[in-house]
């Protein structure tokens, strides 16, 4: 038998009933999916210290199991020193397996270790049914030697869904177990 990761069967024996009952879905294939989330690091200081980008690339590899690759600028902007081309950040797409598996550690170990956590913001929702968040310290997820950082630095956070709605998407994200803070609707 093969491995199937914890959220994902909780997905399709819970969270698809539930959300089938609550939009009066015809079909398990109208129920909005996870597709991707994609980690992202900006790194504005890599302009003037390379190294900088590398550490970003191994920390994002270390948090998701899967390697990192290197973002480049499209355009040349004087003020900031920036070159078309120059290597300025790093990023992830995590998909299936991987994808589930990052959700429930983020879930289940890094947002509890989150300082004076009190949930997530429900209002970054971009109107076509995805969500991005912040994290602003990487030292949260349990990957992450402290004694090895070189500055604590932020990462974000997008989580790709099939969803039509913003309202789809928030029961979606909810019922797989985001601590969003609470919400009238």
């Amino acid at each position: 038998m093969s491995y199937e990761p914890r959220l994902k069967k909780f997905y399709s024996e819970k969270v698809v009933s539930h959300l089938m009952e609550k939009f009066e879905y015809t079909s398990p294939m109208q129920v909005p999916k996870l597709e991707k989330i994609v980690l992202n690091r900006g790194v504005g200081k890599a302009t003037q210290d390379k190294k900088l980008v590398n550490h970003a690339l191994e920390e994002l590899t270390l948090i998701t199991g899967q390697k990192a690759i290197p973002t480049v600028a499209k355009k040349s902007i004087s003020n900031f020193k920036l070159r078309e081309g120059m290597t300025i950040g790093a990023k992830v797409t995590l998909r299936r397996e991987m994808m589930w598996e990052f959700l429930d550690r983020l879930i289940s170990v890094a947002l509890p270790r989150v300082r004076d956590f009190r949930g997530i913001k429900d209002k970054s929702f971009d109107g076509r049914g995805n969500y991005n968040m912040g994290v602003t310290e990487q030292i949260i997820f349990p990957e992450i030697n402290i004694d090895k950082i070189h500055a604590i630095e932020g990462l974000d956070i997008s989580f790709v869904t099939s969803a039509n709605t913003d309202q789809e998407a928030y029961e979606l994200l909810k019922e797989l177990g985001l601590p969003f803070k609470n919400r009238e609707n």
